[in-house]
């Protein structure tokens, strides 16, 4: 969606007629009935000055298409000035180009990331170049016109108040500058002759119009790409009941239409294969040409798996195909065919940073697409925040004119495929009275561990064979080495140990040094690996037979639980309901993520002892 269009001719009047960003700013409006901040609006009247100067040159065509605001198809990401025209070869070109208004930068080791100042202070955000190119590779990937015509794409960044340095040059973002051009203050001249490379020849064939209305469908370059990736990776292999869901999914997609909306529901526990399901359709439906995408509100999912398809940790167009759940609030209704939420129960009601913008989650997934897809166990719900449930979801569908299908996931595939150990683990953490009272020793390998440094050294062991055993902790000590990595957080008698290092991001538990660190909750929920290790804090106790937890337990700095006080005042007992199954689940969450084994250690006593009592151990 275009919100300016005009030729250079046509632009540079109304700059010259000072009005450019009220022009803007009405079509915006009358667009997408949407108002826009004021920082917006007075960005556009100082950019785009400096890109009327830029494109002050009789070599670069008066009737050149000019497209200000365009809005990248299937997100709400827009580009900021696109230049359209014919090349000296009379190949139709467009020029994207990345705008900003930044003075300094800092930079990380985060691929692609940079940190930079905003009106309420500093924050990561992509470099420039990576924006530019990733908007490129987007547009390739899904816009039938720019690959059936092969309309060539060159995408750049200028910063136009930003004096050169040592940071924003850096190598360590060179693959992208490479790939995007990068052009500072004193960099005008070198746009202009950019630009006038790749754009000799005015607009003659409308192809802005084109692109704007072209077919959104997955390009084959990308489906074939996925396709490979995915072929003979063992992790992605479905067996028994989800190669059922796999094919009913399929199904229900292909029939699915603005008119005969779908809602499929996939209950499924601990290891029994959402993700692979998730995965294996995610790549399918592209390969049949419909628009997917797979959606986790937790991005410790997403950032694994991204990783995992394109086989390394730097950041590609995979990305495109992977989402948070708070970013389909301002999206048309049935923009993609086919939206596949995994960990559906981690879902909210409204998106943001402050919780403030959206309505609910489940709604807006819904409503933004042909075919809804919701991979879900309500027993792993683990901050105040989570309303994702089946409940929730037939609701909206039924709102939204939309018919539900409901399937089950039961065969075990994490745990040694013991259900015997979940169950047991259900009725132990007293989350669900089973038969399960005693664990075998041979169903599961559980271990209880008297000294925490020695379990973390069995983990350390244990990693040595595949880079697969990790240690998670409760949330009971707070994230001090965040800002001072030196300093050590959990510190349990002489073991001292820090949580998950920051530079890694979600994707921490496949980090290959990761294991002499600490994750939680955040960064292992909805991954396994062959050992983990467990540190159980002193939120849930066990006193004469009955589990206790105890939300004061928890570190100030986890915010699962944030505004627990408050509740509990106004609504105390819904909201001590919802804070035990918080904590029993969390612990749940964490004492399956093992598909070989689970090693412990009990920070209480008596909690150590009533799990050992009930373990039938052979002598």
């Amino acid at each position: 969606m275009i919100v300016y269009s005009a030729t250079k001719a046509g632009f540079q009047n109304d700059i010259m007629a000072n009005n450019i960003s009220q022009i803007i700013l009405d079509k915006y409006q009358d667009i997408t009935g949407r108002h826009i901040g004021v920082a917006e609006v007075n960005s556009w009247a100082n950019s785009l000055q400096y890109m009327d100067r830029v494109l002050n040159d009789e070599s670069i065509p008066l009737d050149a298409g000019i497209s200000i605001e365009y809005h990248v198809p299937r997100s709400s990401k827009r580009i900021d000035f696109i230049i359209a025209g014919l090349n000296h070869d009379n190949e139709e070109t467009v020029v994207i180009v990345e705008l900003k208004q930044w003075c300094s930068a800092r930079i990380t080791d985060k691929d692609a990331i940079v940190t930079t100042r905003f009106r309420h202070g500093e924050k990561e955000t992509p470099h420039p170049s990576y924006q530019a190119w990733s908007y490129k590779r987007l547009l390739e990937d899904y816009n039938q016109t720019i690959e059936e015509d092969k309309i060539k794409l060159l995408p750049c960044a200028y910063l136009h108040n930003y004096e050169i340095d040592a940071v924003i040059t850096n190598d360590f973002y060179k693959e992208y500058i490479e790939k995007a051009p990068l052009f500072l203050k004193s960099d005008a001249l070198k746009l202009r002759e950019f630009i006038k490379r790749h754009v000799r020849y005015g607009d003659k064939t409308n192809i802005l119009y084109r692109i704007d209305h072209g077919k959104i469908r997955p390009s084959k370059n990308l489906a074939d790409q996925l396709n490979s990736m995915l072929s003979g990776n063992q992790e992605f292999v479905m067996i028994d009941d989800q190669k059922i869901v796999f094919e009913s999914a399929l199904k229900l997609a292909q029939y699915s239409s603005e008119n005969a909306k779908h809602v499929l529901i996939v209950q499924g526990g601990p290891g029994t294969g959402k993700t692979v399901v998730a995965i294996n359709l995610l790549v399918e439906l592209t390969k049949n040409q419909l628009v997917a995408q797979y959606i986790t509100r937790n991005s410790a999912p997403r950032e694994v798996y991204e990783a995992k398809l394109t086989g390394s940790f730097k950041k590609s167009h995979i990305s495109n195909m992977f989402s948070g759940s708070g970013a389909f609030h301002t999206l048309n209704p049935n923009l993609y065919d086919v939206l596949i939420v995994d960990e559906a129960h981690r879902l909210n009601a409204k998106s943001g940073i402050f919780s403030h913008l959206g309505e609910n989650q489940v709604k807006e997934i819904i409503n933004s697409s042909k075919c809804s897809i919701f991979f879900i166990d309500e027993d792993q719900k683990v901050t105040l925040k989570d309303i994702g449930d089946k409940e929730e979801i037939r609701k909206y569908a039924k709102e939204l004119g939309a018919k539900v299908l409901e399937l089950e996931l039961e065969s075990q595939f994490r745990c040694n495929g013991s259900d015997g150990y979940l169950a047991w683990l259900d009725n132990t953490l007293q989350i669900n009275r089973t038969a399960n009272t005693l664990l075998e020793d041979n169903e599961y390998e559980f271990k209880i561990f008297d000294d925490p440094k020695k379990l973390h050294d069995e983990i350390i062991k244990k990693n040595k064979e595949r880079n697969k055993a990790r240690m998670v902790a409760g949330y009971c000590w707070k994230w001090i080495s965040k800002k001072n990595p030196i300093l050590k957080d959990i510190q349990i008698g002489d073991y001292k140990a820090t949580w998950n290092l920051d530079k890694d991001g979600q994707s921490w538990i496949i980090q290959p040094n990761s294991v002499t660190e600490v994750g939680c909750i955040h960064t292992c929920q909805g991954l396994e690996v062959d050992y983990i290790g467990v540190i159980v804090g002193p939120d849930i106790i066990v006193r004469n037979g009955k589990v206790i937890t105890n939300p004061r337990e928890r570190a100030n700095t986890d915010k699962s639980i944030h505004g627990w006080k408050k509740l509990l005042m106004d609504y105390p007992v819904d909201t001590k309901r919802r804070l035990d199954s918080i904590i029993k689940n969390t612990y749940r969450t964490l004492m399956t993520r093992g598909t070989k084994g689970c090693y412990v250690f009990f920070t209480d006593d008596e909690t150590k002892r009533y799990f050992m009592s009930r373990l039938n151990i052979s002598s």
